[in-house]
Formats: C-alpha cells, sequence, structure tokens
C-alpha cells in the first residue's frame, strides 16, 4: 500500500497566504450584499423581528418624541397613527433626510408639494404642484384657507410650516382624512398621497408592522398584568 504523502508545513502556508484575500473578498461582498439586502422592506421586518427575539422584547420602531404628536393628530383627524408613522419613516426616515427639500420641490418633515400645502386654486399651481408662491404666503394659514390647502397651524404660532414638526404631522394627517383614510380607505388615501404603486406598498409594509408590532406589545403587557394578579 502506497502511503499518503503529508503536506509540507511550507506548502500549508503557501495555500493560506493564496486563499487569504479570496476570503476576505468574499467576507466584504457579504457586508456590501447584507447592507443593500437591508433597504427592502420585507429584509427589514425580518432583521428587525430577528433582533426583537434575540433580546426578548418587544419594541416599536418609531421614535419616541414623535408618538403623542401623531396620537393628537389621530384625535383630531381619525387617521390611524401607526399610517402616520409610516408615512413619516417612507418620506424622511423620520427627519433624518437632510435638507428637508426633495429635488421635485416636496417640503418639510412629510414632503408636501407647495400647491397641496397650500392649495392648487393658487393661479400658479400646475403641473406636479411646485408652484410660485411667495414663502410669507407659503405659511399664511388665511392664504392657505382661500386656496383650499391643507397646511395646518396645529402649534397655534400663527403659522403652518411643512417644516414645523407639528404642523407637517398635522397637515399630513388633514391630507390623508380628506383623502379617505379617516373612513378606512386606506390604500387610497396612500395613493392620493403619492400616486406610486410602489410607494402604496412601501407605506403599507410599515404602517402593517408598526400594528404588528403594537399588538404584540400589548399582548404582553396584558401577559405581564394577568402574571402579576396570579391568573
Amino acid at each position: 500500500m502506497k502511503q499518503k504523502k503529508n503536506i509540507s508545513y511550507k506548502a500549508k502556508i503557501w495555500m493560506i497566504i493564496l486563499l487569504l484575500p479570496c476570503t476576505i473578498t468574499i467576507y466584504i461582498l457579504a457586508i456590501i450584499g447584507w447592507q443593500e439586502l437591508q433597504r427592502i422592506p420585507a429584509i427589514q421586518e425580518w432583521a428587525q423581528s430577528v433582533q426583537s427575539v434575540s433580546t426578548g422584547k418587544n419594541k416599536l420602531d418609531v421614535p419616541k418624541e414623535y408618538i403623542s404628536i401623531y396620537k393628537k393628530a389621530e384625535e383630531l383627524y381619525g387617521v390611524p397613527w401607526t399610517l402616520l408613522a409610516a408615512h413619516h419613516r417612507i418620506e424622511t426616515k423620520f427627519s433624518t433626510m437632510d435638507p428637508l427639500l426633495s429635488p421635485v420641490g416636496a417640503e418639510g418633515h412629510l414632503q408636501f408639494m407647495p400647491c397641496t400645502f397650500v392649495g392648487w386654486s393658487h393661479p400658479s399651481c400646475e403641473g406636479l404642484g411646485k408652484g410660485d408662491i411667495p414663502d410669507k404666503d407659503k405659511v399664511n394659514p388665511d392664504i392657505i384657507a382661500k386656496y383650499g390647502g391643507y397646511g395646518v397651524d396645529a402649534n397655534g404660532d400663527g403659522k403652518a410650516d411643512p417644516y414645523d414638526m407639528e404642523d407637517a404631522i398635522f397637515s399630513a394627517a388633514n391630507y390623508l382624512a380628506a383623502s379617505g383614510a379617516a373612513d378606512g380607505e386606506i390604500e387610497k388615501a396612500i395613493f392620493n398621497y403619492n400616486r406610486s404603486d410602489k410607494y402604496v406598498e412601501d407605506v403599507l409594509h410599515f404602517y402593517n408592522l408598526y400594528e404588528s408590532q403594537l399588538d404584540e406589545i400589548q399582548a404582553a403587557s396584558i401577559k405581564k398584568e394577568n402574571k402579576k394578579d396570579g391568573l
């Protein structure tokens, strides 16, 4: 019987040296690929659910500082606050976009086109709705009322400003309510906000995600209370 020759120590070293660049390249490509995958809403939801299970905590993926404003707007306009959060997430990633101005002219935390905010009956409004509205008129509640816009002065400072958080969220609630969201026509309202099927799909994804997270948190809370009461 022939004995198998053992690979020499030097040969092993050379193999490691030759394979090392390939290993590093694969590792880098895997990191880049994962970062790209995380941009997909379904992958984001899966990653969040895995993190939630691993930490053992039920978590709502919405910044706490905005929830009270969403809920106040819901009380006034009847639009689910989780829908407002979903729009905020899609439009500016909870206002982390910088600047809060899109290439086509959408403005503020919830990305209103000026003509939607001030009113399409304004004489300069046409096309996509950028208009040619003076800055002082864009935030004037009287001008907005005159031209039938959806801008709202939520904090009572005399201005309806899409760059003010409260005004922007209440204005979005006003617009969505007028588009049917307060009557349960969620998809219709989302489409009216931005006439794109992909946009509707993306907003619905986060709306359903936040609703399911709320259900999980409430169920965990009830379970905890029952355990405390010995039920």
